[in-house]
């Protein structure tokens, strides 16, 4: 449903055409049907009666004693028929002769008008009640859920600081981003310090970064260190189906801060509400959405730092963001929360390892050099993957097989041990996998072979060769972005040298190729006949890094020509090296075949046997 306020009226207009259907049922019950239910007593001629009694089908008579006749027929004996007594005629002979008896009753009474009033009224209203009540929470359901029309509440989620239980210990990898915020910390602690000399804290503090880095992490750490209540809440929570609902939200979210205060408030993807307005307005704009960022502007100039009110908040794309969002005065500070180095790998699998029964012989430098580009979740998956195997294969400690395992489940997948793949194709595998490594280990600036494996994978791969940086690499020259696209054509190089054919298994190798190689002409300005200049730029960073060409139609012709020759160029090379090896390429290819994996010590050393020598 569209947010502008002329659709926003429909449901308002759903509930009242049913409940004003409900009342009208109700009133045409409360005529015909209640007062039914009241009395069931219908009154009738003495001469009726005789004719009834004549007949046979009086059931039952009761004689009060105001003379009044009740009585009720055998064939309809939930309605009472009253008469009255007629002088001068005897009754009870007229019943002795029809062979029915009579009893003696009082003198029936009137409906309680209290409980006339009840049935009449009260009880209509109940139902009218209950049943509006239904709809609207069938309603409500439809229209996003139970909290659908809890107009204004912010819900915000409220940790107390003794549920929190989590400090800077718990965070690993983020030097830099934890400093930046001990600082805020500090503040809670001691505000005094920086009102003498006239500080005043930052108002609030944007952490930006790929997902899974712990923005969320590091923003309850530090209501965990400065022990104040922490509220949590995201921003797709302030979007709402009607115009003003949002607004109203965050007017409640910060009324709250403001009472808990001194605390810190945490809105976690805040780009969902505070993307750039466009100034579309009502014409294809989001009403609801912008006066929900208007609202946040301004209740973020207007409360008192002082109070310690600290706005914390996590996005993944900060180019998003509006500008007046950005500004001095609102979120003073942004803390960049990167994607971990070596140092900082090691130390997150460390983290995540005292929850873990681990093996003394666990080496995390080398799990941690396996992982370049692995965000913390990723690396808690990993451990958590390692000891799920351990359990699996009845360890009751996790060891480096396990953590190496896991590494390659999170990457590859889990092992398909029926996929069925057939000797010959295994054999084309074993050639492709071969040709990486051969081509990898035989240049210079190439990162050393691991693992080479020709066991499939869940994620389609029937095989890959796994290279490990010895150490931290931060830039990367030209020479050694062309050997990596050198690398990536060995696979293909070497079926084509061998077999004489080309196979679809390549098809990976070819992508990353292209990407590294339209990389180096676009970006990074590693081709002779561009230069130092930006043909692309990237759009989210944090998610994924999708580019666009910056260019005209004729020179994005001449890019995609300067990339087909590099990556032809690096071909050639690839085909060259394996020429040159060959008899290396035969055997090692049948020594996977053989094993279906092995290690990088073992494919060096069946390498270095005869002293190959460096392309």
């Amino acid at each position: 449903m569209k947010d502008n306020g002329r659709e926003s009226k429909g449901p308002r207009k759903s509930f009242l055409y049913y409940y004003v259907m409900i009342l009208l049922i109700t009133m045409l019950l409360n005529i015909f049907l209640f007062p039914s239910l009241l009395d069931r007593t219908q009154e009738v001629r003495y001469d009726q009666f005789e004719q009834q009694l004549e007949e046979g089908n009086v059931e039952e008579v009761y004689v009060t004693t105001n003379d009044e006749v009740i009585f009720t027929l055998r064939d309809s004996q939930w309605v009472n028929y009253k008469t009255g007594l007629v002088p001068g005629v005897n009754l009870y002979e007229e019943l002795k002769a029809a062979g029915v008896e009579a009893y003696a009753a009082e003198t029936p009474t009137q409906a309680s008008p209290l409980l006339e009033f009840f049935l009449t009224w009260i009880l209509p209203l109940i139902f009218f009640v209950g049943v509006g009540q239904l709809l609207s929470r069938t309603m409500m359901k439809r229209m996003g859920g139970p909290n659908a029309m809890t107009f204004g509440k912010s819900n915000a989620k409220i940790y107390a600081e003794s549920e929190t239980g989590i400090t800077f210990a718990d965070v690993a990898g983020q030097e830099e981003a934890k400093d930046a915020l001990k600082e805020i910390v500090d503040f809670l602690h001691n505000p005094n310090r920086y009102a003498e000399i006239g500080a005043t804290l930052p108002k609030g503090a944007l952490l930006v970064g790929p997902p899974g880095t712990g923005k969320t992490l590091l923003a309850r750490a530090v209501a965990g260190e400065a022990h104040v209540p922490f509220f949590s809440i995201s921003g797709s929570e302030f979007v709402e189906m009607f115009v003003g609902m949002g607004a109203a939200k965050v007017r409640d979210l910060f009324k709250q801060a403001a009472e808990k205060a001194p605390c810190i408030v945490f809105i976690d993807e805040i780009d969902t509400i505070g993307k750039k307005r466009d100034g579309a307005g009502g014409i294809g704009g989001n009403d609801e959405r912008e006066q929900t960022l208007n609202q946040l502007l301004t209740e973020m100039d207007g409360f008192d730092s002082r109070k310690g009110v600290v706005i914390l908040a996590a996005t993944n794309r900060p180019e998003s963001l509006d500008k007046a969002l950005l500004r001095p005065g609102r979120f003073d500070r942004r803390i960049p929360v990167e994607l971990p180095d070596l140092k900082g790998r090691e130390a997150i699998l460390r983290v995540h390892a005292r929850k873990v029964l681990m093996d003394e012989t666990v080496d995390f430098n080398t799990i941690a050099r396996a992982t370049s580009g692995a965000s913390g979740a990723e690396l808690a998956n990993i451990v958590n993957e390692a000891a799920l195997r351990a359990v699996r294969m009845g360890r009751r400690t996790v060891c480096q097989s396990d953590l190496e395992e896991s590494v390659e489940t999170v990457i590859a997948g889990y092992q398909r041990k029926d996929a069925g793949v057939s000797k010959n194709e295994k054999k084309i595998v074993s050639y492709h996998e071969i040709g990486h490594a051969l081509v990898a280990a035989l240049q210079s600036h190439s990162a050393p072979v691991h693992k080479i494996t020709i066991v499939p994978r869940t994620s389609g791969a029937l095989g890959y060769t796994m290279q490990v940086e010895s150490d931290q690499r931060f830039l990367m020259s030209r020479d050694e972005a062309f050997n990596k696209i050198v690398t990536l054509t060995g696979g293909r190089a070497a079926e084509e040298l061998i077999f004489h054919s080309v196979t679809t298994g390549a098809s990976n190798d070819i992508e990353q190729a292209t990407k590294i190689a339209r990389a180096m002409v676009t970006r990074y300005g590693m081709s002779e006949q561009f230069g130092m200049v930006a043909l692309e730029t990237v759009n989210n960073a944090y998610l994924g890094g999708d580019a666009s060409l910056a260019c005209s139609e004729e020179t994005a012709a001449r890019v995609d020509e300067e990339v087909v020759a590099m990556v032809k160029e690096a071909y050639q090379k690839a085909k060259q090296i394996l020429s040159g090896h060959e008899e290396k390429l035969h055997e090692l290819a049948a020594y996977l075949l053989d094993k279906e994996t092995i290690t990088g010590e073992e494919f060096m050393e069946i390498l270095n046997r005869e002293g190959a020598r460096e392309a």
